[in-house]
């Protein structure tokens, strides 16, 4: 409980003599030398390394406000935690995962439980590692499921599946997740598209939960979903192929990694308000990164996971790689004499 402070009489302060004031001042300032400096202040490390194990291959990721990290092992089913100060990640101890050989999509919500995907298992872990609760997906219409990546709204999670072109929800109530269901089968918004090839990848929702904006790897597009109808269409970019993997959504700006259809990195659109039309703004593609395959922002910083997809097992280290975020430099005032 916050106590209010008693005021004091008020009374003059003594005079102290200026040698001894410059004396205070000086070890004040030697103090504050010492001192560490917030986070903020210092300098973050450009590379993290999730794991130097072999066959860890690491495919999704997620930083949360505090600047806790969190990266999925598309390899070995593992989780991986570690702070944006620190450079190297270590082992989350997520009970229940040892049947999931892969694991790719990872996010957490707002009680800061850790939600994850894999095979065809949802699972939701406490930030100690406790299993909370364990989603089973049911069959597609191509066969079983490979969910992909997920989106935490504040009434629901909604899952990716790459093997089938179904969109899959479970709901959320008063913290408690409800069974993981087949929501939208998305073949309707481009019938004559082969359904075996729609691949959807990455999944973003807008701040109320209204909106979702799903990645199509096959289709190289961004799809636009209203959640409350079900109504699809594509997210017009224009003519840019943007058949992306993992996507984050700041307001109306998209990130997202592509690694198909496009030179491999991160790009950047800006959205209209109704997240229907946009422009790519920014393309970051001569980065050293090695098959990217998803991102995370936080501040003014993006997190692009290196994969070595391409070439399984890859070579240890594994690595995330951290970049300014484009955007924030649009913000910043122009300097003097410049427009």
């Amino acid at each position: 409980m916050r106590r209010t402070p008693v005021p004091l009489p008020a009374r003059t302060p003594a005079r102290r003599p200026a040698r001894a004031a410059c004396l205070a001042a000086a070890l004040l300032l030697a103090t504050l030398a010492g001192a560490p400096a917030p986070a903020a202040a210092r300098e973050l490390p450009g590379t993290y390394v999730v794991s130097r194990d072999a066959g860890v291959l690491p495919e999704g990721i997620t930083v949360t406000p505090d600047g806790t990290m969190y990266v999925s092992s598309d390899g070995l089913g593992t989780l991986y935690r570690g702070r944006i100060g620190d450079p190297e990640l270590e082992p989350f101890p997520a009970r229940g995962l040892a049947d999931r050989p892969s694991t790719l999509g990872v996010h957490t919500d707002r009680r800061g439980r850790v939600l994850s995907v894999g095979g065809a298992t949802l699972t939701v872990h406490d930030r100690h590692g406790r299993l909370l609760a364990t989603r089973t997906a049911q069959d597609g219409p191509l066969g079983a499921p490979r969910l992909n990546d997920l989106a935490v709204t504040k009434d629901a999670v909604y899952v990716t599946d790459w093997a089938n072109p179904v969109i899959h929800r479970a709901e959320l109530r008063g913290g408690t997740l409800g069974p993981l269901e087949p929501w939208l089968d998305i073949r309707a918004a481009f019938p004559q598209f082969p359904a075996r090839y729609w691949l959807l990848n990455g999944i973003v929702a807008d701040a109320s939960g209204g909106t979702l904006l799903v990645a199509s790897n096959g289709t190289e597009a961004v799809w636009r979903i209203a959640t409350a109808g079900k109504e699809v269409s594509r997210l017009d970019l224009g003519d840019q192929s943007f058949g992306a993997d993992g996507m984050v959504l700041h307001g109306r700006t998209l990130y997202a990694v592509l690694n198909y259809g496009a030179p491999h990195g991160v790009y950047v659109a800006r959205l209209d308000e109704e997240l229907r039309t946009g422009t790519v703004t920014h393309r970051v593609t001569d980065e050293p990164f090695d098959l990217p395959t998803t991102l995370a922002r936080h501040g003014c910083r993006l997190y692009v996971v290196n994969s070595q997809l391409d070439e399984p097992p890859g070579r240890p280290p594994y690595t995330v790689t951290a970049i300014a975020d484009p955007t924030c430099a649009d913000t910043l005032p122009a300097e003097p004499g410049r427009g």
